[in-house]
């Protein structure tokens, strides 16, 4: 997981229960900022790293999480490999959905929980990443 399904991120009660297996880069990925959650797209570019967090998921969880990231429709499910060879999925854009947006340079998401919500209704309901 590379956005808001990350330990400390909005979404990640999506994987309550779910074993973290540690931290991972995936080379040839760049990733992006659409302001309320990520995307990954390939680059081709091996100094181009996504830093991200590994997860135990079960086909059950996979299933929920391909619809609560919009896949295939938002994104893409890939398999990839990382640099010692462990096979991950990774949930993929396609570079017409980022052509207005700044790549993170980093290829880490780093925006965490707001510590307090301001009042007001809440946020609008429709896909999260």
């Amino acid at each position: 997981m590379y956005g808001t399904l990350k330990r400390g991120m909005a979404n990640h009660a999506q994987l309550a229960g779910t074993p973290c297996l540690g931290t991972a880069q995936l080379q040839g990925f760049s990733l992006y900022d659409l302001g309320p959650f990520p995307m990954a797209i390939a680059s081709g570019d091996p100094q181009h790293r996504l830093q991200g967090e590994l997860y135990a998921v079960s086909p059950q969880l996979l299933e929920q999480l391909d619809r609560f990231e919009g896949a295939p429709r938002l994104y893409q499910r890939q398999r990839q490999r990382l640099g010692d060879g462990r096979p991950v999925w990774l949930y993929v854009g396609q570079p017409r959905q980022v052509r207005h947006v700044q790549r993170i340079p980093s290829g880490a998401w780093l925006k965490p929980l707001p510590t307090s919500a301001p009042p007001g209704p809440g946020p609008s309901p429709g896909p999260k990443r």
